[in-house]
């Protein structure tokens, strides 16, 4: 049964469903355009029912960043899951990816040696290596197509492959993120051109130690415009579900294709300006270099966040009218990802707008967001 808006409090997050649905359909159709099948990025959302709408649309399972994400989403029924990060296994780590390889196929990332043999250490002797087993665990060996974050050399793939074979595990492929396509003239272009040359490189360096890459795995959402098929299998862009500023600002999506906002109460106009009840503690405090503000308004397309604490929000408007004292807008968040971590929930609401646009009347649904704080 949806409820009135006007009866939560602001700040809160809410969702357009339709926007989502829509996002999420335009992505498998790109996906389906490349040849190559999604396995969006759940960090961004954190939540089962965006997860289920994405593999119903045709996603072949889940990526998460962490073992804990990987957790809470095997725990609401998800059984294919990739933790794409450079894992340090410990034995607590270890064990509790092998609890997890008992019942879902879990996939890790590896990008040196010493932690192919941490890993086989602290895991292979809980799960074995019976192929008869439901699920398993299966390594990806990470390379670095210029992030300069994490990743070994594409070349060097083969040598961590070995690595991990020698320690027990199953070695299945390669993957990379282009990180660096968040960046504006040109960038996300010669980021996906970068991309597609080390997953290359670094697959072919797994078929020169004997080890044939199933899996050959990339994407981001800035970069999916611009991906190539040449040798990719699979992409795991994640942003792109909800969208945020920083999209907004990259040209990666339009206002339209914004389905995740704050609602937020005008509270003063002091200094001429839209002081709103969201601070950092609802936004976020994200702000790339070329970020124009620390947040936009999607109703009003040239304010921008100019000033922003713990609980205020202060939006330039520009030319436009201040909104009226008391009235509710929406506020994108810079990151998305960041702003979904702040809340326990999102409130889904539907399609009723009032004239000319703004804040939906009503909230269809309330979601959790299972896997809030996983972050080991």
């Amino acid at each position: 049964m949806s409820t009135p808006v006007s009866a939560r409090p602001t700040p809160f997050l809410a969702l357009d469903e339709t926007v989502l649905d829509r996002n999420i359909a335009a992505m498998q159709a790109r996906g389906r355009q490349l040849g190559v099948t999604l396995r969006p990025h759940a960090k961004t959302h954190k939540i089962a029912q965006i997860a289920q709408r994405q593999l119903a649309a045709g996603g072949v399972g889940l990526t998460v960043a962490t073992v804990a994400e990987a957790e809470a989403f095997a725990a609401a029924g998800f059984d294919d899951l990739f933790i794409a990060y450079p894992l340090w296994v410990d034995a607590d780590r270890g064990a509790r990816l092998a609890a997890l390889a008992r019942h879902a196929r879990v996939r890790v990332g590896c990008d040196s040696a010493d932690a192919a043999r941490q890993l086989g250490q602290h895991t292979v002797p809980a799960i074995g290596t019976d192929p008869g087993q439901t699920g398993g665990l299966e390594v990806l060996v990470e390379v670095d197509s210029g992030m300069h974050r994490s990743g070994v050399e594409p070349q060097q793939a083969g040598g961590v492959g070995v690595a991990a074979r020698e320690a027990g595990l199953s070695v299945v492929g390669v993957f990379t993120f282009p990180g660096h396509s968040y960046a504006v003239d040109g960038g996300r272009r010669a980021a996906a051109e970068q991309e597609g040359a080390a997953l290359t490189a670094a697959a072919q360096s797994l078929r020169e130690v004997g080890i044939e890459p199933r899996v050959v795995s990339g994407g981001s959402s800035p970069s999916m415009e611009f991906a190539s098929s040449h040798g990719v299998s699979e992409m795991r862009p994640g942003v792109y579900v909800v969208a945020d500023a920083q999209q907004w600002e990259l040209g990666v999506c339009e206002p339209a294709d914004v389905a995740l906002t704050v609602y937020a109460t005008v509270v003063s106009h002091a200094s001429g300006r839209a002081v709103l009840d969201c601070g950092s503690k609802a936004l976020g405090a994200d702000r790339a270099p070329y970020a124009t503000g620390s947040g936009r308004l999607l109703d009003h397309p040239d304010a921008r966040i100019v000033m922003l604490s713990e609980h205020h929000a202060v939006a330039d408007c520009g030319p436009d009218p201040l909104p009226p004292l008391g009235s509710v807008v929406r506020v994108v968040p810079n990151h998305a990802c960041n702003a979904l971590n702040l809340a326990d929930e999102v409130a889904v609401v539907g399609e009723h707008r009032p004239p000319g646009g703004g804040p939906a009347a009503t909230i269809a649904h309330i979601w959790p967001l299972i896997a809030r704080n996983a972050n080991h």
